[in-house]
């Protein structure tokens, strides 16, 4: 659980590490979301059209990092703003790990506020997503 007076600016959070990407999940968030792109779900479309095979919803990726955000806002925060780029693909197999960075620490209207930087990446080099979020502590 963060609380504000314990944080700093350029602290890195706990990651998120999520659990590798299946076909089936893919399956699963086309049927909950509704986008039935092909590309997400059939290889033989996918490859069909110059990819490796499937990939994942970007969308996929952004709620991954709202559940991060989410997370660390707990009890103690609100999430007032997610912003999100999409970055490399991902494709099942790929483990996904969110992190984030402290940018700004700020008080407005006697409200107190974080800046995070976020990232989604499936390895070192490879960011599949990354943006911004503003937590509003309690």
């Amino acid at each position: 659980m963060l609380k504000y007076e314990e944080l700093q600016v350029g602290q890195e959070l706990q990651p998120l590490v999520k659990e590798t990407v299946t076909k089936v999940q893919l399956v699963k968030y086309a049927g909950a979301s509704g986008d039935f792109n092909p590309l997400h779900t059939d290889d033989q479309f996918a490859q069909s059209i110059g990819m490796p095979g499937v990939i994942a919803h970007g969308m996929l990726v952004m709620g991954f990092l709202g559940e991060y955000v989410n997370s660390l806002a707990g009890v103690t925060a609100l999430v007032t703003n997610l912003q999100m780029r999409f970055g490399s693909i991902t494709r099942p197999g790929d483990q996904i790990t969110c992190t984030a960075v402290i940018r700004n620490l700020y008080e407005e209207d006697g409200k107190r506020f974080a800046s995070l930087e976020l990232n989604a990446q499936k390895d070192a080099e490879k960011v599949v997503g990354s943006g911004k979020a503003i937590l509003q502590f309690f």
